[in-house]
């Protein structure tokens, strides 16, 4: 930043700036808390030659001070396994009803509350690029961008079919029912990301928008919906009054779309993205979620589970996302992943 010219190029400048910031927060992190540590250690040594009357007061300072040590050191350790290439980058969340009618529309807006509920917890700008209405209640589709630092190494853990069970508020006859929403994450890519989509590749269709909206939303044609007509993959976007702006943000959506299929077929693994959720229903689940009779969340990669289920359809979703990261990690591959009672 002190070379002479480095400021010749704003937007350049600016890219380093960003890079350094990153770092930053990685580094500096760790510094402080060695700090820390060492202060610990001081105040263990003037424990040890403190006079008998005056120890117990300076231990259970010394022992608090070790457990908010524990609590920062789990906090840096999650967050060095997000080394992947796009995990710093903004996340796009989308949901998708499955198996079971009005009962699954309804679960999939209980998702989406819990997710914005989720990245607002975390400090993560949530905005709303589509939210598709069910026939009677609930919605069918949703597509969500969290953005914040690796919201998308955060927010993958969340990648799957997720299944509810509970007592049916839309049956007369309060039968238990089962139901299904997928969960797609893929990150939002920059525009340094060599994606190229011809024109005659792609429909666009603009519509007036629907649901809920401020002056001006719901009175043009200002929805856009982007096909990618040789993989079939639909874009919606509605959340602005400006048709030109709904169609750069779906194209942003399309690309980075496009870019996650390019990497799943370059390894082809396509099931790790896509696949890896397969049919929307029974046999294919991630996590259950069961209200009725018993109260338990249970991730079925993990083994994590919690009976907290109104913390985590609130939001408390942090448990199983690092029980994730750490089961894939290879330090904690083999180790046994601690289930709260």
């Amino acid at each position: 930043m002190g070379e002479p010219g480095f400021w010749d190029n704003i937007e350049r400048a600016q890219k380093h700036i960003g890079k350094l910031n990153v770092l930053k927060r990685a580094v500096l992190p760790v510094i402080a808390f060695h700090k820390k540590v060492e202060d610990a250690g001081v105040m263990a040594e003037l424990v040890e030659a403190s006079a008998q009357a005056e120890r117990e007061g300076h231990e259970k300072e010394l022992d608090q001070t070790v457990s908010a040590l524990a609590e920062e050191l789990d906090r840096l350790e999650i967050a060095s396994f997000l080394t992947g290439q796009f995990d710093g980058n903004n996340a796009i969340l989308s949901l998708q009803a499955g198996a079971g009618g009005t009962e699954s529309c309804d679960w999939a807006e209980m998702l989406l509350r819990m997710y914005t509920r989720w990245a607002e917890r975390r400090g993560f700008e949530v905005e709303v690029q589509d939210v598709q209405s069910g026939d009677q209640a609930g919605i069918t589709k949703a597509t969500l961008v969290l953005k914040g630092e690796n919201a998308y190494g955060y927010a993958k853990a969340e990648r799957g079919v997720h299944r509810l069970v509970r007592i049916s508020p839309f049956d007369s006859n309060k039968r238990r029912h089962t139901s299904f929403c997928a969960v797609d994450v893929i990150a939002e890519v920059d525009e340094d990301i060599d994606i190229e989509i011809p024109e005659s590749e792609i429909r666009v269709d603009v519509y007036r928008s629907s649901g809920k909206g401020g002056q001006g939303v719901n009175t043009t044609d200002s929805a856009v919906r982007v096909t990618h007509l040789p993989t079939g993959i639909v874009v919606v976007c509605q959340n602005e009054r400006s048709q030109i702006k709904n169609r750069a943000s779906a194209m942003s959506v399309l690309k980075a779309r496009l870019y996650e299929k390019r990497l799943d077929e370059q390894r082809s693994e396509m099931e790790r993205f896509y696949g890896e959720k397969g049919e929307i229903g029974w046999g294919s689940q991630i996590r259950s979620y069961v209200l009725q009779p018993y109260q338990m969340v249970k991730d079925l990669r993990t083994g994590y589970s919690t009976s907290d289920t109104q913390g985590v359809l609130g939001g408390e979703l942090d448990g199983f996302v690092t029980a994730w990261l750490r089961a894939g990690c290879p330090r904690h591959r083999n180790k046994d992943i601690v289930i709260e009672d």
